[in-house]
């Protein structure tokens, strides 16, 4: 629920579509290695952040009510401006700046999930390991799709948009009734991350310009994100 929809390239430049192939290839390896990187820094916060036991018991405190819906607010705020100033701005610096910012609100508004799963279930690791690598697979997967079929899936805009605001809704919704979500919930959510990836690698290809893979980064690794959460709600709640 943290993706921009409003990836545009000026019509002066040129989409990656475009360039010749070994351009395109080189554009490619740069995104997915930024991607790569992206979660390798997710898991060294996560790692920091779970070293102090203040941070984990403020982030434990904000999970009900009213305090989870700030929480998300705040994280929904930093995201979405993190990924404006990787848009809006050509310089490498803000870019980076702008990426690290999003891999750390990531970290802090994972650290429930994290804590609760590797500390309080039984085999909580195995479950961060399945859920990672189920997580991992169906991005690989749903990558492929894109540059096998080579068909466009920015149609997928408008469906995407509606269904994140109905997430939002139901989550705002259970955190003021006081109601579970339930498995189906998270499948919907796995559903909606699945379809970002499809959106967001096809805009990588026919939206991004051959100087924009740190944006484009940041948009793959947002929906890898969303398919990790939710997939390991999922595990989770089968333990």
């Amino acid at each position: 629920m943290d993706n921009s929809f409003e990836n545009q390239v000026p019509q002066t430049k040129v989409a990656v579509s475009a360039l010749a192939e070994q351009d395109r290839v080189a554009f490619y390896k740069k995104t997915y290695t930024h991607v790569a990187y992206g979660v390798l820094a997710f898991i060294v916060f996560e790692y920091l952040l779970l070293q102090s036991d203040m941070v984990v018991q403020f982030a434990l405190s904000m999970t009900e009510g009213i305090k989870w819906l700030l929480m998300l607010g705040g994280f929904m705020l930093i995201t979405n401006y993190a990924e404006g100033m990787a848009m809006r701005t050509a310089d490498k610096n803000k870019q980076y700046l702008a990426f690290g910012l999003y891999i750390a609100a990531e970290a802090f508004i994972f650290i429930p999930m994290i804590y609760v799963a590797a500390f309080y279930m039984d085999q909580g690791t195995e479950i961060l390991q399945q859920a990672a690598i189920v997580t991992l697979g169906l991005f690989a997967g749903l990558s492929a799709v894109v540059f096998v079929t080579k068909k466009d899936f920015s149609f997928l805009k408008t469906g995407l948009t509606i269904g994140f605001f109905i997430a939002l809704g139901l989550i705002v919704a259970g955190s003021i009734f006081g109601f579970n979500m339930g498995l189906w919930f998270s499948v919907g959510m796995c559903l909606l991350a699945g379809g970002s990836i499809l959106y967001q690698t096809s805009n990588m290809i026919n939206k991004y310009t051959e100087d924009d893979y740190i944006p484009a980064a940041l948009g793959l690794f947002a929906s890898l994100m969303l398919l990790f959460r939710y997939i390991l709600r999922i595990f989770m709640s089968r333990n």
